[in-house]
Protein backbone atom coordinates (compact mmCIF):
# COMPACT_ATOMS: atom_id res chain seq x y z
CA UNK A 1 0.00 0.00 0.00
CA UNK A 2 1.07 3.36 -0.78
CA UNK A 3 1.82 5.55 1.72
CA UNK A 4 2.90 9.44 1.64
CA UNK A 5 2.82 11.34 5.36
CA UNK A 6 3.08 14.30 5.60
CA UNK A 7 4.50 16.28 8.66
CA UNK A 8 5.42 19.87 9.83
CA UNK A 9 2.07 21.71 9.62
CA UNK A 10 1.11 24.08 12.48
CA UNK A 11 -0.61 27.29 13.21
CA UNK A 12 2.07 30.78 12.59
CA UNK A 13 1.57 34.04 12.24
CA UNK A 14 1.64 35.84 9.09
CA UNK A 15 5.60 36.44 8.49
CA UNK A 16 6.57 33.70 10.19
CA UNK A 17 7.83 30.07 8.80
CA UNK A 18 7.16 26.58 8.69
CA UNK A 19 9.22 23.29 7.10
CA UNK A 20 6.70 20.68 5.95
CA UNK A 21 8.20 17.21 5.12
CA UNK A 22 6.41 14.00 3.32
CA UNK A 23 7.69 10.55 3.71
CA UNK A 24 6.75 8.18 0.55
CA UNK A 25 7.10 4.63 0.69
CA UNK A 26 6.60 4.30 -2.95
CA UNK A 27 9.74 3.05 -5.13
CA UNK A 28 12.09 3.64 -6.23
CA UNK A 29 11.64 6.99 -4.74
CA UNK A 30 13.45 8.71 -7.73
CA UNK A 31 11.38 7.63 -10.46
CA UNK A 32 8.38 9.44 -9.46
CA UNK A 33 7.35 13.39 -10.01
CA UNK A 34 6.36 14.66 -6.36
CA UNK A 35 4.85 18.00 -5.32
CA UNK A 36 2.89 19.51 -2.98
CA UNK A 37 -1.09 21.16 -3.16
CA UNK A 38 -2.62 23.32 -0.68
CA UNK A 39 -6.51 23.47 -0.39
CA UNK A 40 -7.77 26.54 1.06
CA UNK A 41 -11.10 26.30 2.98
CA UNK A 42 -14.04 26.41 0.73
CA UNK A 43 -11.78 25.79 -2.09
CA UNK A 44 -10.35 23.48 -4.80
CA UNK A 45 -7.00 21.72 -4.87
CA UNK A 46 -4.18 24.44 -6.16
CA UNK A 47 -0.91 23.38 -7.28
CA UNK A 48 1.87 24.97 -5.20
CA UNK A 49 5.42 23.71 -5.95
CA UNK A 50 6.43 20.44 -7.78
CA UNK A 51 9.83 18.77 -8.43
CA UNK A 52 10.68 16.66 -11.30
CA UNK A 53 13.19 13.42 -11.03
CA UNK A 54 16.25 14.94 -11.36
CA UNK A 55 15.28 18.01 -9.40
CA UNK A 56 13.74 20.63 -11.96
CA UNK A 57 11.10 22.73 -10.01
CA UNK A 58 8.22 24.75 -10.58
CA UNK A 59 5.71 26.73 -8.40
CA UNK A 60 2.71 28.26 -8.88
CA UNK A 61 3.35 32.40 -8.94
CA UNK A 62 1.56 32.76 -5.17
CA UNK A 63 4.65 31.14 -3.91
CA UNK A 64 7.51 31.64 -5.87
CA UNK A 65 10.61 33.08 -3.97
CA UNK A 66 9.06 32.22 -0.56
CA UNK A 67 9.00 28.50 -0.54
CA UNK A 68 11.09 25.88 -2.20
CA UNK A 69 10.66 22.77 -2.79
CA UNK A 70 13.54 20.22 -2.68
CA UNK A 71 13.84 15.74 -2.37
CA UNK A 72 15.77 13.57 -0.73
CA UNK A 73 16.14 10.25 -2.89
CA UNK A 74 18.40 8.80 -0.49
CA UNK A 75 15.94 8.72 2.20
CA UNK A 76 12.78 8.91 0.49
CA UNK A 77 11.62 12.05 1.31
CA UNK A 78 10.04 15.28 0.06
CA UNK A 79 10.61 18.78 1.67
CA UNK A 80 8.70 22.38 1.76
CA UNK A 81 10.65 24.89 3.54
CA UNK A 82 7.79 28.00 3.67
CA UNK A 83 9.13 31.60 4.45
CA UNK A 84 7.13 34.76 4.52
CA UNK A 85 3.91 32.94 5.33
CA UNK A 86 0.73 34.85 4.73
CA UNK A 87 -3.16 34.62 5.88
CA UNK A 88 -3.93 33.60 2.26
CA UNK A 89 -1.14 30.19 2.67
CA UNK A 90 -3.60 28.75 5.29
CA UNK A 91 -4.69 25.09 4.23
CA UNK A 92 -4.53 21.80 4.13
CA UNK A 93 -0.90 20.79 2.18
CA UNK A 94 -0.86 17.30 0.53
CA UNK A 95 2.21 15.90 -1.16
CA UNK A 96 1.46 13.97 -4.56
CA UNK A 97 3.42 11.66 -6.87
CA UNK A 98 3.08 9.98 -10.01
CA UNK A 99 5.44 8.94 -12.65
CA UNK A 100 3.62 11.09 -15.16
CA UNK A 101 4.78 15.05 -14.95
CA UNK A 102 1.35 16.40 -14.44
CA UNK A 103 3.35 19.88 -13.08
CA UNK A 104 0.74 21.79 -11.08
CA UNK A 105 -2.25 19.93 -12.55
CA UNK A 106 -4.32 18.33 -9.90
CA UNK A 107 -3.94 14.82 -11.87
CA UNK A 108 -1.46 13.06 -9.16
CA UNK A 109 -2.29 9.27 -8.76
CA UNK A 110 -1.06 9.36 -5.25
CA UNK A 111 -1.74 11.92 -2.61
CA UNK A 112 -1.16 11.96 1.02
CA UNK A 113 -3.67 12.88 3.71
CA UNK A 114 -2.15 16.30 4.33
CA UNK A 115 -1.22 18.56 7.12
CA UNK A 116 -3.20 21.71 7.95
CA UNK A 117 -0.95 24.83 7.98
CA UNK A 118 -2.94 27.85 9.65
CA UNK A 119 -1.45 31.50 9.56
CA UNK A 120 -3.13 33.93 11.39
CA UNK A 121 -2.75 37.87 10.40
Amino acid sequence: QVQLVESGGGSVQAGGSLRLSCASSLYPFSAYYMGWFRQAPGKGREGIAVIGRVGATDYALSVKGRFTISRDNANNILYLPMNSLKAESTGLYSCVSDRVAWRLLPRYTYWGQGTQVTVSS
